[in-house]
């Protein structure tokens, strides 16, 4: 069942220079921040500041969001279309735990799948979905230590619409689970049926690799140096008297990465209470006041090590390491299948990849890297291009040629304590003001 509750929502583009600002004032629930975020986030707006505060059963939230372009959202209709979603969001959404399962929609049949991940593996994937003669309509996929998942929708290709055969259904997933096997890792794959239900594609993401305890570290030759060489976040914990713990974040800033944290405290029952974001050109900055859902705040150190390692994970699962491609062509049977043969054939890694298709044409995305995980040599990407096609596959960016964020000192840790330490939260609404 879902549950409706009172909420206002206030656009305003004129209490800022530089950003659009929305006040969020809601009753408050277990999991509302991650609904208002996920909304922002699904209209592919940046959140470049937020103030939070849901103490004393009343959520009051200021975000201020660009557009993709840096910009100040000033179309009334994507305004009137913001308030609309974030006013009459509502919050049920079930759980569902598996590491390949298959479930029938109306227009596609959606696949989850989960394991180690390995030069190749997509190409194999998607062969496998090419033979049965199901066509990728959209899918994401991400890698992060050493481990793999996906979301795949599919349709049947004669037909063009969602696979109901419980027979075929169950072959495609025995099938896609010999090739998640198909590893020497400890770590073998599982075969479950996903329960009924809609899910959020990227926070069904999330769970997945958090299932698959894709956040303690693997040691793997070659890879991991690179890990370690890279920009790491910085995530601190430090409890406050006995009232909340405080988590502090230093990472690169991207697009969802506030949404990616909240998803994985949501997730994980902890409740944000207060909490402030500030990003800059390169770096971003967040500070959460959390407690578990039972009211309690991080108690042993086995837990504060969990929940570092956990949030560390959500930042790096959707970093875009590598180059970045972007394929535009006529969507058919088996594309797919053909552009990730050509990229392994030429020992390219896919460390994530964006597939969606619209009105016949297919628009993928792929961040790619060399099997060691450093950069692809430019004389072989070119050769890629010469096969797949120079106007269909684009190179857009190489992200790990971006500069690394500087060591910026900064007073703004612990930007609420000195309200915390007078044990009122009555000033707190003051900080909505800011811009």
């Amino acid at each position: 069942m879902y549950a409706y509750f009172c909420c206002r929502v206030v656009i305003d583009n004129n209490a800022c220079e530089d950003a659009t600002v929305i006040h969020v004032d809601s009753v408050n629930k277990h999991g509302i921040l991650l609904e208002v975020v996920q909304v922002l986030t699904d209209m592919n707006l940046t959140i470049t500041k937020a103030y939070i505060s849901s103490d004393g059963g009343w959520f009051m939230d200021v975000f201020n969001v660009v557009d993709n372009d840096g910009n100040k959202i000033r179309d009334k209709e994507v305004m009137d279309y913001i308030q609309s979603r974030i006013e009459t969001s509502a919050g049920f959404v079930p759980s569902r735990r598996g590491s390949v399962g298959v479930m029938p929609a109306e227009e596609h049949t959606s696949i989850e799948l989960a394991g180690t991940d390995r030069p190749g593996l997509l190409s194999e994937v998607c062969a496998v979905l090419a033979d049965l003669h199901c066509n990728v309509v959209n899918a994401e996929i991400w890698t992060h230590n050493a481990r793999a998942a996906a979301v795949v929708h599919v349709t049947d290709d004669s037909m063009g619409c969602a696979i109901s055969d419980p027979k075929r259904l169950s072959t495609i997933k025995e099938l896609l689970c010999n090739v998640l096997k198909g590893s020497d890792d400890l770590k073998t794959a599982k075969t479950t049926l996903s329960a009924p239900g809609v899910m959020h594609r990227e926070r069904r993401l999330h769970q997945i690799m958090f299932a698959d305890r894709d956040y303690e570290r693997v040691e793997k030759a070659g890879v991991r140096a690179v890990e370690e060489g890279s920009s790491r976040p910085q995530v601190t914990l430090l409890n406050i008297e006995k009232d909340y713990t405080v988590i502090t974040m230093r990472s690169k800033d991207r697009p969802k990465l506030l949404f990616d944290i909240v998803c994985t405290l949501t997730d994980m029952q902890y409740v944000v209470f207060h909490g402030m974001v500030n990003t800059g050109r390169i770096e971003a900055y967040q500070e959460f006041y959390i407690r578990h859902v039972d009211g309690l705040p991080i108690s042993s150190e086995a837990e504060r090590v969990r929940v570092i390692q956990c949030l560390e994970a959500a930042i790096e699962r959707r970093a875009s390491e590598g180059l970045e491609l972007e394929l535009c062509t006529d969507d058919r049977l088996g594309l797919l299948s053909d552009i990730t043969r050509i990229f392994r054939e030429n020992s390219l890694c896919i460390r994530r990849a964006l597939i969606s298709t619209k009105s016949g044409k297919a628009k993928d995305t792929f961040y790619v890297t060399d099997v060691t995980g450093n950069l692809v040599d430019p004389k072989i990407i070119d050769s890629i291009r010469a096969q797949i096609g120079h106007t269909a596959l684009q190179v857009k960016r190489n992200s790990s040629l971006a500069p690394k964020p500087p060591h910026q000192e900064t007073t703004m840790g612990h930007f609420f304590g000195n309200l915390f330490k007078a044990r009122t939260f009555q000033n707190f609404k003051l900080i909505r003001s800011y811009s």
